[in-house]
């Protein structure tokens, strides 16, 4: 089974992209579920069990970080997205801006407003959708430290300017893959191997990555061992440790 963490269905409608979370057209969602277990499977992978700092350096509109706040806040320090498009940038703000101090009751007032103005009963339900992500996020530990910021994921002196002395723990992301999102930047050629070497370099030794992707596997060199692969439906999910990806 795919699954070993996130082994319930639950209904995580009130996380639908275009509802409370904000979203645009080319800037795909993820798998709820998936997310959580690559979270947890990063987490138990660790030395240590304390809350991580966690960073998506190729975050787009931070979907997948502003998701996994909301599920594991207990378990995380603080989140971090970089990226290297300005449009991205602009919805991850908003999305992470979600998880600041009245972010998300901003957010229904927000939804409210509209449902009043173009009597969308799909505006009402996601004004009641923050709320009931409010709790939650309140009941986990309350608002998350947070930073965006413009980086190429090719290169590494821009990552670590961008990280500004921060040190994740984990690192999540789900890499491009050329349907509705490309590899740009210095060095795109160089690919998801490229990629692992650079975020890698700014990290320390027991940092954990974990790289999501469409396909039957993670296509990078078998030179340095894995800690852990798996798939679930179109992806493919491994996770490496920064200190086997130098050089």
């Amino acid at each position: 089974m795919a699954y070993r963490f996130a082994v319930t269905r639950e209904n995580h409608e009130d996380l639908s992209a275009g509802g409370v979370l904000f979203s645009a057209p080319g800037f795909p969602a993820f798998p709820v579920r998936l997310a959580s277990e690559m979270f947890q499977r990063a987490m138990a992978s660790r030395a240590s069990g304390v809350p991580a700092l966690v960073w998506d350096p190729c975050c787009g509109s931070a979907y997948l970080l502003t998701v996994l706040a909301l599920l594991h806040r207990d378990g995380m320090t603080g989140v971090m997205g970089t990226d290297l498009d300005d449009a991205a940038l602009e919805l991850a703000r908003q999305n992470l801006d979600l998880l600041g101090p009245g972010g998300l009751s901003a957010r229904s007032a927000q939804l409210q407003e509209r449902a009043a103005r173009f009597g969308k009963p799909s505006y009402a339900r996601a004004a009641e959708s923050a709320l009931r992500l409010g709790d939650r996020l309140a009941a986990l530990g309350g608002p998350l430290p947070r930073a965006v910021a413009h980086a190429d994921v090719f290169d590494p002196e821009r990552l670590r300017r961008a990280l500004d002395g921060r040190r994740p723990d984990v690192v999540i992301t789900d890499v491009p893959y050329g349907e509705q999102t490309a590899w740009s930047g210095t060095d795109a050629d160089a690919g998801l191997a490229g990629m692992l070497c650079s975020v890698s370099s700014v990290l320390d030794d027991d940092a954990v990555i974990v790289i999501a992707t469409r396909g039957r596997r993670v296509l990078v060199d078998e030179a340095h061992p894995r800690i852990a692969s798996f798939r679930v439906g179109t992806r493919a999910v491994a996770l490496f440790r920064a200190s086997s990806r130098r050089g």
